[in-house]
């Protein structure tokens, strides 16, 4: 029986030890990110990320311990000892796999792998890998090949391959096996309280990539996939459901419906130009980098911009809803995806549809990119133009045509419309991996340099395509719009997942009919993509009721406040105060102000736990 409990101490002390590898290759893959981390910070990750190594190595154990034990009580029966070799490579195999893949998303979403990565992989294959494109695609390939000779090395000297049986009395088989079985079980459990281990196990820092290095990463992919696939439920339940509805009715509730009407026209044809990642840090008026888009800077000085304004969420099926329903980011879950929720919703394109206007949507690529194709359909779009509509010489790059040819198109198309028409645009040269039908502005070979020369290439594109338009008779009459769909990491590389920089985006109202004294002006309200909806209809005398998740930017009564989430988390800003909260440690990670009251703190953090509450109860109930 020792022997037997010898070698399944063996097995766990290599599968200990190999996670203790992948976590010393995330912590030196991202070593730029620990300045100023001390060696006992970086010592805690292991200490606390122990637990869930166990945990997730006793999951790996189930297999080999049944076959142990059902192999020991049958007395004939033999198994080779190739078979736990095979078992334990194919876990290597798999675990390095995950290990890389986690490498490039971090770098590009500042999150640990999840379900939604795998998700997008399988519905949109193409769309994804292009995603990876800005990572060293042949630098994580040979750290996984490393990861793999480390952990058949490892094997080799640690893991007793043998099945045999130690020579006991029945019984002491029975007592033997069904110790192994509990202990194996405690093990996976992390503790033998009532409640399991979870990923708040990991988290002891302020600094979210230490919490996050403690992670186990395919423990938390495990868990994380669980959660997606179970039956719909809210995880986000700070507080009774009437506290929730009523917080948040009382952010939007206004002493008076009024507005300030920037526009000489209550029927204007209305032109939605979402910007592929167009984040502030691009914008220099928006403290952004001085010559990344120079000419956003001029369209600035002929319209109204909303200088303190933040996406929805990090992706483009975020912020697609945010601005065309109102609706806000539900965190773990994207509605865009699901037909019989997205359907439920408001829609600018439906509003201005029963006003009598003409819908489109322009896109570049491929339209059944997470469902766009869908929603647009489902809400009254009178014409799509997406990849299909192009010739194969004018596709450009893996997601599809490039914006100075989308945008061309586009002057084209609304030529021929006579009546008053509403339009989105969603451009895509922004993206990774930041491909190019022009010798780049920026001469840098990093990825931050070659994101600065798609930004300012999908820049010029908008200039030439206003030169264009205002040569055309609707010219006049158009309103048009510039939101990002989202921020990005780059071109600083100095906001996480959880940092409000990170979500802060321009939004510019444009051209001949914003009033001439409005021109030039700034709107320091704080607000969010969802405050689109209601402060455009409310300029145009159109009801807007059916948006209750968005505020006029422009009625002086409106509150000032933002909100905004990831994967697992939310921020939350007032103008005293901004908080981010990870819901996987259960605890607030980030706060703008480290001097305020803290019932100031306190009383972000109950509003934006109201949000997310509600927001999530909101969409379980469409």
């Amino acid at each position: 029986m020792l022997r037997g409990l010898y070698t399944f101490v063996r097995f766990f002390v290599f599968w200990l030890l190999f996670f203790l590898v992948t976590r010393a290759t995330f912590e030196i893959y991202f070593h730029h990110k620990l300045q100023g981390v001390t060696f006992w910070q970086i010592v805690q990750t292991y200490l606390y990320g122990v637990r869930m190594d166990a945990s997730a190595t006793a999951y790996i154990a189930i297999i080999p311990l049944l076959v142990f034990i059902v192999n020991w009580f049958i007395p004939n029966s033999t198994i080779k000892s190739a078979w736990l070799k095979w078992y334990t490579w194919v876990g290597v195999f798999f675990i390095s796999f995950i290990a890389i893949i986690d490498l490039g998303i971090f770098t590009e979403w500042g999150a640990k792998v999840n379900f939604r990565a795998f998700d997008t992989l399988y519905n949109s294959p193409s769309e994804s890998l292009s995603s990876t494109g800005s990572s060293p695609i042949a630098l994580n390939l040979s750290i996984g090949a490393g990861l793999i000779v480390i952990g058949v090395i490892l094997s080799y000297f640690i893991i007793d391959h043998s099945f045999k049986k130690p020579r006991v009395s029945r019984v002491n088989k029975l007592i033997f096996s069904v110790l192994l079985i509990l202990v194996n079980f405690a093990i996976l459990r992390g503790t033998v309280a009532p409640t399991p281990i979870n990923q708040s196990a990991g988290y002891f820092s302020d600094n979210q990539l230490l919490d996050l290095s403690a992670q186990n990463t395919e423990w938390n992919l495990a868990n994380n996939v669980f959660e997606n696939l179970r039956r719909p439920y809210n995880p986000y339940l700070f507080m009774t459901p009437d506290s929730a509805k009523n917080l948040v009715s009382q952010t939007f509730a206004v002493k008076k419906d009024t507005t300030v009407h920037i526009l000489t026209t209550n029927r204007p044809n209305v032109v939605i130009i979402q910007l592929e990642s167009f984040t502030a840090d691009l914008i220099e008026s928006l403290g952004g980098e001085k010559g990344d888009a120079p000419n956003f800077e001029n369209f600035i000085k002929n319209g109204v911009l909303f200088n303190n304004i933040y996406a929805a969420g990090d992706r483009t099926d975020k912020g697609i809803i945010a601005i065309l329903s109102g609706f806000p980011s539900q965190a773990i879950r994207t509605i865009v995806i699901d037909t019989l929720k997205q359907r439920q919703l408001p829609s600018l394109l439906i509003a201005f549809k029963d006003t009598g206007y003409t819908t489109s949507y322009f896109y570049g690529g491929t339209s059944t990119y997470m469902n766009f194709d869908t929603y647009m359909h489902d809400h009254k779009t009178d014409h799509i133009t997406d990849e299909k509509s192009f010739a194969k010489s004018e596709i450009g790059s893996t997601w599809g045509a490039h914006d100075d040819i989308l945008f061309k198109k586009h002057v084209t198309y609304l030529d021929q419309q006579q009546k008053p028409f509403f339009s989105l645009i969603q451009t895509l040269t922004n993206h990774e991996p930041f491909v190019l039908p022009v010798p780049p502005h920026f001469k840098g070979s990093d990825v931050a340099d070659q994101f600065r020369s798609t930004a300012y290439f999908t820049d010029s594109c908008l200039n030439a395509y206003f030169e264009a338009a205002k040569k055309q008779a609707w010219y006049k009459n158009t309103l048009f719009i510039l939101i990002a769909d989202h921020g990005h990491r780059l071109p600083k590389s100095t906001h996480g997942a959880f940092d409000p920089g990170k979500y802060h985006i321009p939004l510019l109202f444009f051209g001949e009919v914003v009033k001439p004294e409005y021109r030039g002006k700034q709107i320091s309200k704080l607000g969010n993509q969802t405050d689109i909806a209601t402060t455009l209809l409310a300029q145009l005398n159109m009801p807007h009721q059916q948006f209750k998740w968005s505020k006029d930017l422009l009625n002086p009564y409106s509150k000032d406040f933002a909100f905004f989430d990831w994967d697992n988390g939310f921020g939350y800003l007032l103008p005293q105060q901004a908080v981010s909260y990870d819901n996987s440690g259960e605890r607030m990670i980030y706060t703008k102000n480290k001097n305020v009251a803290k019932n100031i703190t306190q009383n972000t953090l109950l509003y934006g736990k109201a949000f997310m509450q509600q927001i999530f109860t909101e969409y379980l109930g469409f």
